[in-house]
């Protein structure tokens, strides 16, 4: 489809009557390139609503109905419906998000395709969570949420609670299918889980507060379609009550195992902490976010005292190994409450090198000794990995499967340094900007490390412009954006963004 005839169907909008409550957005969007791919910021962090193909659009439409309005009724309802028409990308026709929603005093219940917002971090200029991120498709799922800190009453509003639980499906079946030509590992059906909790430390009206988390994911059920010496492979998952329960408290074991039994489905999650100062004319906060994939990284301890001979896979001794605490995401963000031209500034560092050390070995009838290292943050042998629609549903420094030219279901490049800044401002009421650069140091994998270290660069410059109030034009917003990549792992790009969209109150 043309890309004109994609920027036709958004501006077919008749004129509406004002209001609360309802919005209809539409937007326009088009990226040309040149080089490889489009630049990794004018891919990233977008919900998977994103290509990497050189040039690319699409025009889309949404209705949302927010229970916002409706703060003052303990029942309230909600819901949201965003298509896209696309050039260019994984699919024609995407539905990105159709969702009904319920709020019950501060509980809700969301089910469907929605885009949920991440958390502790400034989501524009941070290269975002390495867990529960923004950088893939929504997931269809059954989602029950706390979204707000509730204080819990006995704690005289110094400790608030917030969380979800969801579970649900992935819908890239048919993508897998065409990316691996059905040559290589993927995938039918996977069912996904995610949890995560939060507490605060500290009255809402004080200066300093404190936020720690546990976000966690699990890839689960469905089919494994794997290839192996020229055979067809296909491994039924289990899906039953016991597996959504195990998806939840790790338990179980995957299908097909031996006499080495992993915990069901694929397991990952972070401890995330954010320290927060407030001022009159100024916020300070920082974070961080510890990634593990399995016990190793999690519980830092893994027990190590099996028997000798007959006794070889038993537990005989109390002997345990213990990991270091390495590989992290660091973050400070500093918000400048009086200044337009620089109004937020954020700096990053992750280290993803270490994954609890460069050997793995499993005990034997010779050597009982059990050293679990070489995680292989966001890749699995039975499951694709962390991902949807070749897109990470972490953070985007790990490289998406959607790079991979040879069809392989796979994240090449998890063992890295990184350092990123970004910088937002308003110099004008309706003009405002972004500005970020990302220096990476890339060592692949453990199973296919780099011949040599490989260092990347990522730039994005963007500025957009809201049309007044008082304007012909009030509720129309055009964006324009410039990314650079340079480096071995997304290759050599340059290309411009441009986003036209409109927002009106039914």
């Amino acid at each position: 489809m043309p890309i004109r005839t994609l920027l036709l169907a958004v501006f077919l909008l008749a004129a509406a009557p004002s209001g609360a409550q309802t919005l209809l957005q539409t937007e326009a969007q088009f990226t040309s390139s040149s080089g490889e791919h489009s630049p990794l910021w004018l891919n990233a962090n977008r919900y998977g609503l994103s290509s990497l193909e050189t040039t690319n659009g699409y025009a889309r439409l949404g209705l949302f109905h927010s229970f916002d309005s409706d703060s003052l009724r303990k029942v309230a309802f909600g819901y949201g419906a965003d298509v896209a028409v696309a050039h260019h990308f994984s699919s024609r026709l995407i539905v990105q998000q159709a969702y009904g929603e319920m709020r019950w005093m501060r509980g809700v219940l969301t089910i469907g395709s929605k885009q949920h917002p991440v958390q502790l971090r400034n989501a524009e200029l941070s290269t975002g969570p390495q867990t529960l991120g923004s950088n893939a498709r929504p997931v269809p799922q059954v989602r029950v949420e706390l979204p707000e800190y509730w204080d819990i009453p006995f704690a005289k509003g110094f400790l608030g609670i917030k969380g979800h639980i969801g579970y649900g499906m992935q819908t890239d079946d048919r993508w897998q299918k065409d990316f691996t030509n059905e040559q290589s590992k993927h995938t039918e059906h996977t069912l996904i889980h995610t949890k995560a909790g939060y507490l605060r430390f500290g009255k809402r009206e004080k200066p300093v507060t404190v936020e720690i988390g546990l976000e966690m994911g699990c890839q689960f059920g469905g089919k494994s379609h794997q290839f192996e010496g020229g055979n067809h492979i296909v491994i039924d998952n289990d899906a039953s009550p016991d597996a959504f329960l195990h998806a939840f408290v790790p338990a179980g074991g995957d299908s097909g195992e031996g006499a080495y039994k992993n915990k069901e489905g694929n397991h990952l999650g972070s401890y995330v902490v954010r320290v927060n100062l407030e001022q009159p004319s100024y916020g300070l906060s920082l974070y961080g976010d510890h990634f593990f994939e399995d016990s190793s990284q999690m519980l830092f301890l893994e027990f190590d005292g099996y028997g000798e001979g007959e006794k070889w896979n038993e537990w005989e001794h109390n002997r345990w190994f213990i990991y270091d605490l390495r590989d992290m995401l660091l973050g400070a963000e500093v918000r400048l409450k009086r200044c337009r031209w620089v109004n937020a500034v954020v700096a990053e560092y992750i280290y993803s090198k270490h994954q609890s050390g460069p050997v793995y070995h499993d005990r034997t009838p010779s050597l009982s000794d059990h050293v679990g290292g070489r995680d292989g943050y966001y890749n699995h042998y039975i499951q694709t990995g962390w991902q949807h629609w070749g897109q990470v549903m972490g953070n985007p420094l790990y490289l998406s499967p959607a790079y991979n030219s040879d069809g392989a279901i796979e994240v090449r490049n998890n063992r890295f340094v990184a350092w990123h800044l970004g910088i937002s401002g308003q110099p004008l009421p309706a003009l405002s900007y972004r500005l970020l650069a990302t220096w990476q140091k890339g060592f692949g994998t453990y199973d296919m490390p780099a011949i040599a270290p490989a260092i990347s660069r990522y730039y994005l410059a963007e500025a957009e412009y809201r049309f007044p109030v008082s304007s012909a034009l009030r509720g129309w917003r055009v964006k324009a954006a410039l990314g650079i990549d340079h480096g071995k792992w997304t290759g050599n790009n340059t290309g411009t963004q441009f986003t036209i969209a409109r927002q009106i109150n039914l």
